[in-house]
């Protein structure tokens, strides 16, 4: 049987862009606790002090103070989509569905203390942005670029077409981000029955429910290079009405 065609990994990055990315995650590591903590009076030079790098190497690395959250923020959004991105191990294919369900499980559920704290400075992060716009403005951002980045993917797994896609994003992306403010905004653990993992499961099958074609099996949506319809589960594309079932 034909399969899905296989996707080239992408390069490992340099020893210089590691080191460059890993500066830039602990800079937004100590600005996220310092917004948490003090809010819009944080300062650029403050979040540097605190960091231990001079003034002019953040500014090298973020052109705003609230800009230095974004590496902490995305750095969940990029596991999420690589993950989902990954063909599943087994011998059937998953749903879209139920493999978008799962990426976004593992992408909020805490492996360790590291990924926990995380969270919990997120957490600081969402109470603190009503007193700072700009800051809010950087979360939307990062959920925009988001959303940009996970529509070619649902594409390529569902084989559906443009709008479609952009519709499957727009709802998936989301779910992940009123989860994670719905967290945010009370005082559960990172894990468990009211943790960010549990919501999005909830809110993904309600802005998701309209959607048939991620009922299709995941990664083999397309065969010698041409799409099977007959993976939306009625045989019809979406412009003949398979969104309407």
């Amino acid at each position: 049987m034909p399969t899905a065609p296989r996707t080239t990994p992408p390069p490992r990055p340099s020893l210089t862009e590691r080191r460059k990315a890993e500066t830039q995650l602990e800079i937004a590591r100590t600005a996220a606790a310092l917004f948490a903590e003090r809010g819009a009076a944080v300062t650029a030079d403050e979040i540097a002090r605190t960091s231990g790098v001079a003034l002019r190497t953040f500014y090298r690395y973020f052109r705003a103070k609230e800009d230095a959250v974004v590496p902490l923020l995305a750095s969940g959004v990029r596991q999420w989509i690589d993950d989902l991105a990954t063909p599943p191990a087994g011998p059937e294919p998953l749903p879209v569905r139920e493999a978008l369900e799962q990426a976004a499980r593992r992408a909020l559920t805490p492996a360790d203390e590291p990924a926990a704290e995380a969270l919990r400075w997120t957490r600081g992060l969402l109470r603190a942005m009503p007193g700072d716009p700009a800051l809010r403005a950087v979360w939307h951002r990062v959920h925009h670029d988001s959303e940009e980045a996970l529509r070619p993917v649902l594409a390529r797994l569902t084989g559906a077409d443009p709008s479609t896609a952009r519709l499957a994003a727009a709802a998936a992306n989301t779910a992940m981000r009123v989860a994670v403010e719905e967290w945010a905004a009370g005082d559960a653990p990172p894990d468990g029955p009211q943790g960010p993992a549990e919501l999005v499961a909830r809110t993904l099958r309600a802005l998701t429910a309209g959607l048939p074609e991620l009922d299709g099996a995941y990664g083999v949506k397309e065969r010698d290079g041409e799409r099977d319809p007959g993976r939306r589960g009625g045989g019809e594309s979406p412009a003949a009405g398979g969104r309407g079932r």
